[in-house]
């Protein structure tokens, strides 16, 4: 019904995450109907970006300079190094403003039962890092998954003869968040993991 570039746009933006069949027709025809001022310009941002953007070879972030801007930033801690699974992470943490050290993207979480091991991460890359004398405390803001709390849990087991502090994220109840609408898991974390006022 469509041609064959049109069709073959609509499967490629079909493979985005949060865009299925659906809205990836309504993407493609809306950026064909505005391709002077939308779709050419995204066009270009794409392919600048495929040739421009490299993996920080310190962190694990995204960038076009390297190493990345976060590491090469004096202003920021080197005292404090936190832990991610992904870039994804580590940008939502930035966009809090809350943090102003240095990070380590590890690349996914472990699992055994895709094969996933500490080598296809980048765990002994952290370890090395956590080992600077610079390094004061490591921050694990990995997922309250059952492969994020493993993978807490190997990370924490290898840093434990250290000199570093570790700490963790807090898990429970969510700023603005009604008891009755958690989950039992949230609501048991939250106690477990409650402090006095």
């Amino acid at each position: 019904m469509l041609g064959e570039d049109i069709e073959r746009l609509i499967g490629l933006l079909a493979k985005l995450p949060g865009l299925g069949p659906r809205s990836s027709r309504r993407a493609v025809l809306h950026l064909m109907q505005h391709r002077d001022d939308q779709m050419l310009p995204l066009a270009e941002a794409l392919s600048t970006a495929a040739n421009s953007v490299i993996e920080c070879a310190v962190c694990g972030n995204l960038d076009t300079v390297q190493p990345c801007r976060i590491c090469a930033d004096a202003g920021r801690s080197a005292a404090q190094l936190c832990v991610v699974e992904t870039v994804a992470d580590l940008w939502a943490l930035e966009r809090s403003g809350a943090y102003a050290g240095r990070y380590h993207v590890l690349g996914g979480s472990l699992n055994a039962l895709d094969g996933i091991g500490p080598d296809e991460l980048r765990i002994p890359a952290l370890i090395e890092r956590a080992a600077a004398p610079e390094v004061e405390e490591v921050i694990l803001a990995l997922g309250a998954t059952v492969d994020g709390q493993t993978t807490a849990h190997y990370i924490a087991e290898r840093l434990a003869h250290g000199t570093v502090s570790l700490t963790r994220l807090a898990h429970g109840v969510p700023l603005g968040g009604e008891l009755d609408y958690m989950d039992d898991g949230t609501l048991t974390t939250a106690l477990r993991g409650r402090r006095a006022l």
